[in-house]
C-alpha cells in the first residue's frame, strides 16, 4: 500500500451542512484501515488527510467520493506522498 495526501480547500459554495457527512466518511475510512491522519487547517480554509491505497486510481476514487467533493464544497486534490 502507498500513501496519498488528500488536500481539500473550501470553495465559495462551501456548505456547512456537509461537515457531518465528511466526518462520517473519514470515520468509515478509519474503520476500514485506509485513513492514517486527518484534520482541518486552523485558518478554516479546508483540511487534509492521509490515506493508504494500492495506486493513484484507487486513492482518487476514495478522495473524490468524499462528500466535500461531491457537493462541490471543496476542491479536492490527491498527491502520492513518500512520507517518512
Amino acid at each position: 500500500m502507498l500513501r496519498y495526501l488528500v488536500m481539500a480547500f473550501r470553495t465559495p459554495e462551501f456548505q456547512t451542512s456537509v461537515v457531518d457527512d465528511h466526518y462520517a466518511f473519514l470515520d468509515r475510512l478509519k474503520q476500514e484501515g485506509k485513513l492514517e491522519l486527518a484534520g482541518p487547517f486552523t485558518d478554516k480554509s479546508g483540511g487534509a488527510y492521509l490515506i493508504k491505497a494500492a495506486n493513484m486510481e484507487e486513492a482518487e476514487s476514495i478522495a473524490f467520493s468524499d462528500p466535500v467533493h461531491t457537493t462541490q464544497s471543496s476542491v479536492v486534490t490527491v498527491y502520492e506522498w513518500n512520507a517518512k
